[in-house]
Parts: C-alpha cells; structure tokens; sequence
C-alpha cells in the first residue's frame, strides 16, 4: 500500500512540474496571416506598418512577445489619437463661435470642420455623436460652456477615435490573446495530445493511487483524529500557502491575463474539438481542470465519508452535475449550433443570464432557446422557493452547484479553517446580503438598458459600467480569485459563505419557509467539537447542540458533514413540517426550558 501511495505521489508530482513547464515552452512568431485573419481590414493596415520589428521575429517567451504587443498598441493609439483629436485651437473656436450667440448649435460646426477632408468629417460628426445633448442650450456663463465642450472633446478622444481607429482595451486584451495563441510553435502545438497524457492523465492516475490505500482503509469506517492540525496542507502551512498562491495566480491569468496561459490553452484544443467541434478558450481550459478537480477529489471524499451514505450520494450527485450539466452538455450545444447554456446555473449567481447578448442569443435561437430562457426563469422564480421549502437550500448547494461541488471535494482538506467566530458570523451577513443588493440592483439597470436603450439609470449611473464592475470585482475577483485562492487561508467555502448572491436569496427562504432543519439530541452530546471544527460555513455547531437546539441558520447548506464526524449520533438533517422549527426548549442539565417569543 505504501508503495503505491508514493508511486501515485511520485506520479502526480511528474504530471504536475510538466504543466507547470509547459507554460514556459512555446516559442512565438507573428506572421501576417495571422494579423489578416484576427484584426479587422480597416485597422490592418495601421498595425502592419508599426509592427515592422514583430512580423515574423522569432519569440521564446510569450513574455517578450505580450510586452511588445502592448507597446504596438500603445503606439498605434497614441497616432491615431494626435491625428483624429480635436486640437485646442479647434475647441476654443468652437467656443466663441457659440458663446457669441448665446445657445450652442450642432450646425455651427460646419463653419469649422470640413465634409471634404475624413479627419474634419470624423471630426464633426464624432462632435455630433457625443454632445448632440448640447443642441440648443444657452450659456451664460463661458466657463461652462468651456467645461462642456471639454467633456464631449475628452469622451471622443477616450472612446470614440481609440474604438474607431485604434485598440482599446477590451479589443486589445482579446487580440493579445488570440495573436499570442495563434503565433505559437513547438512541441505542444505538435504533440497536444502527448502533452494531456504527461500532464493531466499523469495527475489523474497519481493522484487516484496516491487516494485510495490511504490510512482510513487500514481500520473501520468513519472520521478520526487524523491530524489535520498538524498538516502542512491543511492547517496553513507552507504547503497550503503554497497551493493557495498557485490557485490565486491561476485565477488572475485566468480572467485578467488568460494571453500568458495559451500554452495551457492549446493543450486541451483536441478535448475542445472533440466536444464542439472548434480550439478550446480559457473557459473551456477552465472547465476541464475544475471536472477534473471534482472528479478527483470526489473519490477522496467518497473514502473519507464512505460510512455515511448520504455522504456518499451527495458527492456522486455533485460530481454528475459538474461532469454533465455545467462541462460537457454546453460544449455540446455549441458544436449543434446551439446557445451555450448550463441548466443548473440560476440567477443572481449567473449573473450575466439578463445581460442584452445573453437574452438576444436565447430569443434569436427559436425553440430551445426560448426554453432555456423559459427554464432560467422558472429557477429563479419558481424552483428556488418551491425546492428549498421541501429540502432547504442544500438540494442547490450541496447536491448541485458547481462552486459548492469544487468546495465539497477540492476543498474538503481544507474546512476546518472556516472562522466560526462572532465577529466573522456578522461580516458575513452584511457581505453576502451585501453582494445580493449589488447584483439585484446590476440586474435593474442592465433590464432598464435593454428595454430604454438608455445606459443612465436614474440619470447618474452607468449600467454599463456598473456589469463592469461587478463581472470584474464580484465575478471574477471575489467568486474566483478570492472564492478558490482563499481555500487554503480561510476554508473551502469562502465564496459560497460572505459571496454568493445566489445562496444569500436560497438562505432567505431557507430561513424564514423551509421544513428543512438540523435537529440535535443535546442530552447525547459529548462537546467533543468535531461537528463545529469540519463545518465548512462557520457554524458553531456545538453551541446548539450542547443546548438540544435546531440548526436553522440561513448559511446552512445542509452538507451533513457534521452528522457524519458527530461519534454520538447527535445531528440529524431532517425535512419536516415548519411547525416547531423555531423556539425550541432549551437544554440545561437533563432539564429543559421553552424560550418565549
């Protein structure tokens, strides 16, 4: 057994340093063709001739690539802006044109500019585009017609001539990406196939051996002291420290740099083509290596918990969810043509499913895409409130949900670090609720954009901006780089406990119309603390129990793990009538009190 054990070690270790090296291995070369087929014509033209010294150079990092890219674009922008800008001398003329009729007019710009040359015509109508709110309008003052004038000059240069002529930042980020990924050569691009089985099919088959003749097989079943206090993984040790750095660097090239991970990216092309039928993206790496992540990990937990039967099922359904509904069933649309969706994803936690490309996408798409539009909204509506009234929000959390399977499974070892102080308790409330309010009130103003076609919501907030924000700081900062990097400093469900939106408006039902609850036998409880020291939401679980009290709190996800470590058979999870789940007695000695209302 041990033998095995340190082979699959050994194993893993192997896959593990060649992924991590496959990230420094491509070489990189530009071609022409490669800038024809990514970058629009109109725009060719400008990034061919200042990109003389990139065309064709041979690269050996994406490193030394990216950074000339970015000074290309930089260059390109700057050139486009001193050519297209309205200079001062334009402003000021402008200016005392209108200020000497007192009102400003649209058609005064065509004593300034002229139709015959295209800067001038971008020029006036680029004016025309961004301060036609100033049609009309009668100054009195100069300054302010100065600050106005101003304003529109500064938005045109910002958005206007970089969108139109040069590379803005979301045009740029996406063709870093795809000129990189696209300019890449060497041995993965030849061998991706050859560098699947080295790196993640080595992980796997290590990691499975390294699993199953662990020490829990050695004697019977069920949870033991086992040390998790002393472990260098588990208790933030340096090898927690460790793992939580890679996982945080992981998630901020994921989402912020995905350009210098396209070695990672083209590894999994053959998985990609296989499913839909097309080179994978960085969520489709994604994707791959979280189902890998739960597939693996859950037969680790299904070890550890295989007492438990509950334990067991919940881990298989988690996995089957993953593995279907939120990798492989997408993937499949899209190689039938079909709008990418994932069933079990509901909103507020599918944030975007409101957002104008996503709702024109299920309604341009005929029948299946009505339905899933029809289906999304049945969830939130209808099958949150109905399924956690029979079952509590643990039928979502702990037997659905992808963020709540990586949690149960990856994260397991990591559960004890759940604060289960006063003080964390209170802060989780308010950034939880928190982040629900921030989501619900994003909704609002991307539905009143879609329907007005207006991007002001109450005249002073920007919608746009607004789905900026929260896609940058909530969906993918505080759910990814936070919500995964964090498993090994704060415990396994740090999104799922002070971020999700989705279990905050679970957690409200749950809390106030649910049958479900945590029933205790205070007079069997020994205060041994296993059920509050493996509850991954920082619940005190023994402050209940040791008073005969119901489990009834709103974060509860109903994952049972404290059943399963409890030796005295204390915690049951149980759906009954509402009748009774409040105001229960309290236990004092082998008496009890009734708390009134």
């Amino acid at each position: 057994m041990k033998t095995i054990q340190l082979t699959g070690l050994a194993l893993f270790i192997t896959g593990f340093s060649l992924f991590i090296i496959s990230f420094f291995i491509p070489g990189y070369k530009v071609t022409e063709e490669v800038v024809g087929s990514l970058i629009e014509e109109s725009k060719q033209s400008s990034l061919l001739e200042s990109a003389g010294d990139i065309i064709n150079k041979d690269y050996s990092s994406n490193i030394s690539l990216i950074g000339d890219l970015n000074r290309l674009f930089e260059e390109i922008n700057e050139t486009q802006l001193a050519k297209y800008s309205i200079t001062d001398d334009e402003k000021k003329e402008i200016q005392e044109v209108n200020f000497s009729t007192g009102k400003f007019s649209l058609s005064s710009l065509d004593k300034i500019f002229s139709d015959e040359k295209q800067t001038e015509a971008f020029k006036k109508k680029a004016f025309n585009d961004y301060g036609g709110w100033m049609d009309g309008r009668e100054y009195g003052s100069e300054q302010e017609l100065t600050d106005h004038i101003t304003n529109v000059t500064d938005n045109i240069r910002k958005y206007g001539i970089v969108s139109q002529f040069g590379f803005d930042k979301y045009q740029s980020k996406y063709l870093k990406y795809a000129i990189v990924k696209e300019s890449s050569i060497g041995s993965i691009d030849n061998n991706s196939i050859l560098w699947i089985l080295l790196t993640y099919g080595l992980c796997i088959i290590g990691g499975i051996a390294y699993l199953l003749p662990t020490k829990t097989l050695d004697g019977p079943p069920g949870i033991k002291n086992n040390g998790i206090f002393k472990n260098a993984m588990s208790n933030r040790g340096w090898l927690g420290i460790l793992t939580g750095t890679f996982l945080i660097i992981f998630y901020i090239l994921l989402y912020f740099y995905p350009e210098y991970m396209t070695a990672w990216i083209i590894t999994v092309d053959p998985v990609s083509q296989l499913l839909k039928g097309s080179d994978a993206g960085r969520f489709f790496l994604y994707g791959f290596i979280y189902t890998l992540a739960i597939l693996v990990m859950g037969v680790r937990m299904i070890i550890k918990y295989r007492h438990s039967k509950y334990q067991i099922v919940r881990t298989v359904s988690v996995m089957f969810f993953q593995t279907a509904f939120a990798f492989l069933i997408p993937e499949i649309l899209l190689r039938l043509n079909q709008p990418y969706f994932d069933f079990k994803n509901i909103w507020p936690l599918d944030y975007d499913f409101f957002f104008e490309n996503e709702l024109n996408t299920l309604i341009q798409s005929g029948g299946l895409g009505i339905f899933m539009l029809g289906w999304g909204l049945g969830l939130i509506g209808l099958g949150v409130p109905v399924f956690v009234y029979f079952f509590g929000k643990r039928w979502y959390c702990s037997w659905v949900c992808g963020c709540g399977g990586l949690a149960e499974t990856l994260g397991d070892p990591y559960r004890q670090l759940s604060d289960k102080s006063l003080k964390a308790w209170k802060i989780e409330r308010w950034s939880i609720h928190g982040v629900l309010v921030f989501a619900i009130v994003m909704t609002i103003g991307v539905l009143y954009t879609y329907w007005t076609g207006s991007s002001q919501l109450f005249g002073v907030v920007d919608t746009y901006q607004m789905r900026s924000v929260y896609g940058a700081w909530i969906g993918a900062g505080f759910a990814g780089v936070v919500g995964t990097g964090f498993y090994p400093f704060m415990g396994n469900r740090v999104w799922c406990r002070f971020g999700c939106p989705l279990a905050a408006y679970l957690g409200l039902v749950q809390k106030f119309k649910s049958r479900f609850r945590i029933t205790t036998n205070g007079g069997q409880c020994i205060s041994c603390g296993n059920c509050s020291t493996y509850c991954e939401m920082g619940i005190d679980v023994r402050w209940y129990a040791q008073r005969g009290q119901n489990i009834i709190r709103s974060s509860c996800v109903g994952c049972g793990v404290c059943s399963a470590v409890c030796p005295r058979g204390v915690l049951n999870l149980e759906n009954r009538d509402e009748d009774g789940r409040f105001n229960q007695p309290i236990l004092l000695g082998n008496d009890s009190i009734k708390v009134s209302n």
